[in-house]
């Protein structure tokens, strides 16, 4: 068990090397107000002068002391080999059986303890000032002796309320966040210092130390200046828990007076008073006080904790090497070759790409579609449900068919409904889908440029240690999908313009849809014909004017002749009442007004012109705004939504089809292709080689930092593992 709080100490110095805490080592941190007497209490554990006293703050930085037993045999050899060491450039060697040496100092050694406590004096002088200033910048003192039990302490400013000297006004605040910085480490022990002439229910010391550890599970008092109380009181209650209860104990001790450190009483008189002083006023508490108790209980204390601590830091200990391992790993060797560096890195990076669109990355992300699935997302669910979200007869009105119909035959009426009007409407349609063809495209060009990205910080980190490289690489990137990007949109333009350029209506699923159209028309027809009236005879022998019989096909044509006279007679009729704008939404009425209108019209023939002084303009007459259309204009427009909506669905199918397809091969598989070469034809010459593989200005530093942060780790690790099992119980 003695073996353990020396591991703890080889343990500090490995890691003050680095100057790094990110493990926290076991250790007692002293805490208590100003003047309480804590850096006394410390010189008593050393048994030497060896801190700075005086009244008001002298503490003004953290000292680390850490106390190492040795045995008066080993001080004896140590000397005498020391003297047997040639003279000269030689150090002053080790004279004494107790010395000390410092951090900052290297490897000089201190016997006399008068320079020990000066240097402690110019060091904290040189960090915080001359006129009472504080640093948490910390000193680190190792004591050698015979005389003292193994310990590591850390000595802390004390607790003040009102700046002084240089102090800002925010001393108070600036000296809890030190004090928190050490004893909110769970792995340390609180040593909470209050002096006896004070109310210990007002020691900030207590209760700093319990907002740390609430549970007090490792908190320990300690009351000082028992000599100092008012005449005819005791610290009984206080050194009994009766006043303030702490688990783990409270020792009182006796500190030299100002009066006695300015008259030079050693220490050990010190102590032997202290032992006089609890015998003859606290007999039946003297042997659990006093300064020796307390070494011997610190040291207990500090080794049970130790031991319980042990475990878990040898486990985080190797978790941050491992750690370190991969960050070093990370970083890199410094190149040798360049050359071979910048084409490895090349390849490496295309590869990569290449392989991120293709699904078989080392580096697979888990929060989001990336890469070849981000693409083929794109393809079947963003670009394909765009697609059939597009109406077929979006944007077209019954108005609108009946109108292209209309423009479509010209000055002739048509028998029949005109292909011309079915191939206008029908381009007007599938140019709609030229749009979600271009952004399809647009999106997949996103994709490829985020793949840069993503390659970048996931897969090859190698980039990151070469700035100028990685811009390198993504500007060659980023340029060569600029360039396939006119040539892919050029190449969908084109798809929609093969469907606009010939309107295939003999298309197997186009002539199949026609003809089952065609039955739903002929079973129209058949309908009305059951619907006609009794008179009309319904067989199929119906004579023509020759006498000939006519075919059902033939009987519609005449049927479609005798309404299409109708409306004929019926426009002529109308003309004087709507004003004949030469318009078809003016010219037709409903088949009784145009009969009515005939006669009209035979009775009340028009005048050849118009009366003299009373021209009429056409355009000025109003025209009705909706109309009811005619069973023959609601068929025709019918048969033209049909068709239209039935050969939309069809190249629909092909553009959804043959899109996908158009943007991988001039847009994905090229940029694949093409981009290994590319990158080598733009980078790997010579002339740019020093200039690309030029390391960030911190990387040096950083890989450094990380080499020797691994040394000391592992260094740390051969360290606890040399304890045997049996040290830790």
């Amino acid at each position: 068990m003695e073996a353990l709080i020396p591991v703890i100490n080889k343990l500090q110095d490995v890691f003050n090397t680095v100057g790094a805490d990110i493990i926290q080592l076991p250790q007692i941190v002293v805490v208590g107000t100003q003047s309480s007497g804590k850096s006394s209490v410390l010189e008593s554990l050393v048994g030497k002068d060896l801190l700075p006293r005086g009244t008001g703050i002298v503490t003004r930085r953290p000292l680390i002391l850490q106390l190492v037993h040795i045995d008066s045999e080993d001080c004896r050899k140590t000397s005498e080999e020391n003297e047997s060491k040639t003279r000269g450039r030689l150090s002053r060697g080790i004279n004494g059986e107790e010395w000390g040496k410092f951090l900052h100092t290297k490897n000089k050694i201190y016997t006399d303890f008068e320079e020990i406590r000066q240097e402690v004096d110019a060091e904290t002088e040189r960090i915080s000032g001359n006129n009472k200033g504080v640093s948490d910048e910390p000193i680190h003192l190792k004591i050698f002796s015979p005389h003292v039990v193994n310990l590591t302490l850390v000595d802390l400013p004390g607790l003040t309320k009102v700046p002084v000297g240089d102090q800002p006004k925010d001393i108070e605040l600036q000296i809890k966040e030190l004090i928190y910085k050490y004893i909110s480490n769970p792995n340390s022990i609180i040593l909470a210092v209050t002096a006896a002439n004070t109310d210990m229910a007002t020691s900030e010391a207590l209760k700093v130390a319990r907002e740390a550890d609430p549970d007090g599970r490792r908190t320990l008092a300690v009351v000082t200046k028992l000599d100092l109380m008012d005449a005819g009181t005791d610290a009984m209650d206080v050194l009994m828990g009766r006043v303030i209860p702490v688990k783990l104990g409270i020792i009182g001790v006796v500190n030299r007076s100002q009066l006695d450190i300015n008259q030079k009483k050693l220490v050990s008189d010190a102590i032997r008073d202290e032992y006089g002083f609890l015998q003859k006023k606290y007999p039946s508490l003297a042997n659990r006080n006093g300064t020796k108790y307390l070494a011997r209980t610190l040291n207990r204390l500090l080794m049970h904790h130790i031991r319980d601590c042990l475990p878990e830091l040898k486990t985080r200990i190797n978790v941050l090497a491992a750690q370190y391992q991969s960050l070093l790993n990370s970083y890199g060797e410094p190149v040798d070759d360049k050359s071979s560096t910048l084409l490895q890195l090349i390849t490496k990076f295309a590869a990569e790409y290449c392989h991120t669109i293709e699904g078989t990355a080392k580096y697979i992300e888990t929060t989001e579609l990336c890469g070849g699935a981000r693409i083929c997302y794109i393809f079947h669910e963003t670009f394909g449900r765009t697609l059939e979200s597009v109406d077929p007869l979006g944007g077209l009105t019954t108005i609108d068919v009946l109108t292209a119909i209309r423009n479509a035959t010209g000055p002739r009426p048509a028998l029949f409904v005109p292909e011309v009007s079915f191939e206008l409407l029908v381009k007007r349609q599938v140019k709609r889908l030229e749009e979600p063809s271009l952004r399809c495209v647009e999106l997949v060009h996103e994709e490829m440029q985020r793949i840069i990205q993503h390659c970048s910080n996931y897969s090859t980190q190698e980039l990151l240690r070469f700035p100028k490289l990685h811009d390198a690489i993504v500007e060659v990137v980023t340029s060569l999908l600029r360039k396939r990007l006119p040539v892919t949109n050029e190449m969908v333009h084109n798809l929609v313009a093969i469907e606009l350029a010939y309107i295939n209506t003999k298309h197997p699923d186009f002539a199949d849809a026609c003809g089952l159209m065609n039955n739903n028309i002929e079973e129209q027809r058949r309908n009305r014909m059951r619907d006609l009236p009794p008179a009309v005879p319904r067989d199929k022998s119906h004579k023509g004017p020759g006498g000939q019989s006519l075919s059902p096909t033939e009987l519609l044509t005449l049927e479609a002749e005798a309404t299409k006279a109708a409306a004929g007679g019926s426009q002529s009729g109308g003309e004087q009442t709507d004003g004949g704008t030469g318009t078809w939404r003016g010219m037709l009425k409903k088949g009784e007004d145009g009969a009515a209108g005939d006669r009209a019209m035979l009775q009340h023939p028009l005048p050849a012109s118009p009366q003299r002084g009373h021209a009429v303009n056409l355009l000025d007459v109003p025209v009705p705004v909706s109309r009811r259309l005619s069973a023959r204009e609601q068929r025709d427009c019918e048969v033209i939504e049909r068709l239209i909506k039935s050969y939309f669905l069809i190249v629909r199918k092909n553009i959804q089809d043959s899109v996908p397809k158009a943007v991988m091969h001039f847009l994905v598989n090229h940029v694949k292709d093409c981009l290994q070469s590319e990158l080598v034809g733009q980078l790997y010459k010579a002339g740019l080689l020093d200039d690309l593989l030029t390391e960030s200005e911190d990387m040096a530093q950083r890989r450094t930092e990380a080499a020797d942060m691994l040394k000391a780790l592992q260094k740390a690790s051969q360290v606890i593992a040399e304890i045997r099992e049996t040290h830790l119980w």
